[in-house]
């Protein structure tokens, strides 16, 4: 069963609503004497978290056995105890309200965190990747999954880079998985390309995740929200993971698309202070590609962020950015680099040819950020001073080819078509 407020995407759920949503929308066999694992984003989505957490202990919390919560960073960094709680508002007298529940994040990082739950086999990984990889694939997951009786995934959806649209599954993978699978399919988005798979339902990526949600061998229940810019509730969808996702991403696709008319020589994206560093920052370029011009320009304004990557800062200043058929081309040269890092270089540095030994960008992307001109350089890609940057003299120029995207990372702007 899913379930949703009618009328949810003309005003903001609250609390009490959502926890009505959850209990309505979730057999009480799956929940009544059982262990729950709770899985949330990080900080680098927009979402209410605060309130969402609380709603489901006021749904759960006396008659579920256990009622634990885990961040799913992915490979983002992890958080300790005090960090999550702070990610929840949950201030330290507040803490005993919540019992024994345990506030936990995915460590990807520590060896044992994860057990091997199946296989992706090469067949299969050839059909859902519709030709383009033929591997086999190991699913890896965090073992808090094993210790309980069911996952509900309680997160947002938003149109996304590699799987389409995120949330649901991707809460699991790559959630709480293991790098392998998860290098796997970024790598297999950056193949495909950012442009072809960002604001689709159906893809060849989700639907790896789809395949390897059926090796969990646990019920897994899905609250998906769709949010708007200021973190309201708009809608509300729980039910089974696939389910309810997709009927999240149905209203993530009225909500977080919008279409303009032609491309513009020059956008300025603001990024969200909720991206730290240039790993997450690198939204504002997979919402606004599409818009640009051949041979335009895209800034990435943030002066906040000052690294590229805490996990991954070496392994990209070894490489750069470039475009996807600089890797094709070439991958002896970087056999030794993660494929999910390799993806990430080329959804940075967008569409283009190599040919040749000539690399050509469709467009060009600059960084007017807290990293510094040498690095900019290192890495290929453009440096202005942020501090040079007339945030004003970008607004109201749609006319004239130019266009100012604020809060940017979240809305996927692409043409007609």
């Amino acid at each position: 069963m899913t379930t949703q407020s009618s009328d949810s995407a003309q005003r903001a759920i609250g609390r009490a609503e959502a926890g009505e949503l959850l209990r309505a929308g979730t057999p009480a066999r799956l929940v009544e004497g059982r262990r729950v694992l709770v899985l949330t984003p990080d900080a680098t989505r927009t979402c209410p978290l605060p309130m969402l957490v609380r709603a489901v202990h006021d749904a759960f919390g006396a008659s579920a056995a256990a009622l634990d919560f885990m961040v799913a960073v992915g490979t983002h960094t992890p958080l300790d105890e005090a960090e999550v709680l702070r990610l929840y508002g949950i201030a330290p007298a507040e803490r005993a309200a919540f019992g024994n529940a345990r506030f936990l994040s995915h460590r990807w990082d520590v060896p044992g965190t994860l057990e091997r739950i199946g296989w992706l086999e090469e067949e299969l990984v050839a059909e859902l990747s519709e030709g383009r990889l033929r591997e086999r694939v190991p699913v890896d997951l965090n073992r808090a999954v094993g210790e309980h009786d069911l996952v509900l995934i309680l997160g947002p959806v938003f149109p996304h880079d590699v799987a389409g649209f995120s949330g649901g599954a991707k809460y699991l993978f790559p959630g709480i998985s293991g790098g392998e699978l998860i290098h796997f399919f970024h790598w297999l988005g950056a193949v495909i390309t950012c442009a072809r798979i960002i604001g689709r339902k159906d893809t060849p990526v989700r639907r790896v995740i789809h395949a390897a949600l059926e090796k969990v061998g646990r019920p897994v229940h899905c609250a998906a929200a769709v949010v708007d810019a200021h973190a309201a509730v708009r809608g509300m969808f729980v039910g089974g993971a696939v389910e309810a996702w997709s009927k999240a991403a149905d209203l993530s696709a009225r909500l977080h698309v919008r279409e303009v008319p032609r491309p513009f020589h020059t956008v300025l994206g603001q990024a969200a202070p909720l991206y730290d560093e240039l790993w997450t920052a690198g939204k504002v370029m997979y919402k606004l590609e599409q818009v640009v011009a051949d041979g335009g320009e895209l800034i990435i304004h943030a002066p906040h962020v000052r690294v590229v990557s805490r996990t991954w800062g070496a392994e990209i200043e070894r490489i750069g950015y470039h475009v996807r058929d600089y890797f094709l081309a070439q991958p002896e040269r970087f056999a030794g680099i993660p494929r999910g890092v390799l993806a990430h270089s080329t959804h940075v540095r967008g569409a283009g040819s190599f040919e040749g030994g000539v690399e050509r960008p469709r467009i060009r992307v600059t960084l007017a950020t807290g990293i510094p001109a040498d690095v900019c350089a290192r890495i290929n890609l453009g440096y202005a001073d942020p501090a040079r940057i007339d945030v004003e003299r970008h607004r109201g120029r749609e006319a004239e080819g130019i266009l100012h995207v604020p809060e940017a990372g979240e809305v996927l702007y692409r043409l007609p078509g």
